[in-house]
Order: structure tokens, then sequence, then C-alpha cells
């Protein structure tokens, strides 16, 4: 069966090779947050700190005072893009790659993709070449459907079974309050 759904694909540049490319055409395109967002209550972060200050004291006895830097440098990112709400911005899928706020990245460097959610939002993602390794764009509901005729085209749908640090990660973190 994946051998016919490579077959149906397009190539990622049906004129490779040729003097003349085709016009890139816009498939689908939708206006949504830039990544996934969620206000966190006083409880939170609380346990957060707590938990930080933790493990800085541990560390500081271990180390000394660089790692305490870093781990109270990472609580503080981390309550920023807690509280900070994402912009909005413009996603296009096109038949030569996937624009996000204007900068494309080309279906070559591609692989499969599956869809997620992530607090509140509907997550497509990508698997690429390229440094980070996946691609993670928000999507608009309404218009799932529609991107996923849209990235089938030129992509295999095909889920990643979560890795032992996923499953590591996704229950330390129901396990902190206000992720129920």
């Amino acid at each position: 069966m994946p051998d016919q759904a490579a077959q149906q694909r397009e190539p990622a540049s049906p004129n490779a090779g040729r003097g003349k490319q085709e016009a890139e055409k816009t498939l689908v395109e939708w206006t949504a947050p830039a990544r996934p967002f969620k206000r966190r209550d006083r409880d939170f972060y609380i346990t957060v700190v707590a938990i930080a200050g933790i493990f800085g004291l541990i560390l500081f006895l271990v180390e000394g005072f660089l790692p305490v830097i870093l781990i109270i440098s990472l609580v503080f990112l981390f309550y920023v893009l807690s509280t900070v709400e994402p912009e909005k911005i413009s996603y296009t899928i096109t038949t030569r790659g996937i624009k996000i706020a204007a900068r494309r990245t080309d279906w070559g460097v591609m692989g499969r993709f599956w869809f997620t959610k992530r607090f509140d939002s509907q997550l497509l993602v990508i698997e690429t070449a390229v440094f980070p390794g996946r691609l993670e764009v928000v999507v608009d509901p309404n218009q799932k459907t529609q991107i996923q005729k849209a990235v089938e085209k030129y992509l295999t749908h095909e889920e990643v079974p979560a890795s032992g640090l996923d499953r590591v990660a996704n229950w330390l973190g129901s396990r902190l309050p206000g992720n129920k």
C-alpha cells in the first residue's frame, strides 16, 4: 500500500532538470498563531519555580553557580513564552513548498507528515532533512481537510510513534497543575 501512495504523489519539483520551471501556485492559505499557546495559572508557576529551585540547589552543590544561572534563564524563557501571546502569521501551501510568514521551505527537504494537538491548537508536523528536524505549523481547524489534501500531493501521511523522551515529557507534563 505505501508503494501506491508513493506512486500517486507528485514529484517535489516536476520540471527538475528542464529549462523552464512551472510558476508557483497557491494551494491553501490561512492565518493562525505563530505557535501553540496556553495561559498558565499561578499554581503552575509556583510548581515550576519550586522544581527549578530544588534542581538549582542540587546543581549548585554539585557543580557551582553556572548551572543555576542556566536554570534561571530557562525558567524565565518559559515564563515569557507562556505569558506573551504569539502573533498571527500567514501560512501558505504552494506547489513548491510551505511558506511560513513569507519564508518558504521546499518539498525536497520534507519527509512524512501527520497531525497532532498541543494545548488547544491543531498542528501539522512535517519531518525535515534540515535542522531542527521537524516543522510544526499551527493549522486552522476549518481548513484541516484542505491542508491534508494539498500536502498529500507531495508528502506521505504517516504518524511517527512517540519516542521514549516524548512519553517521559508527556508524563511529567501531565503531573503539573493546569495540564489535565
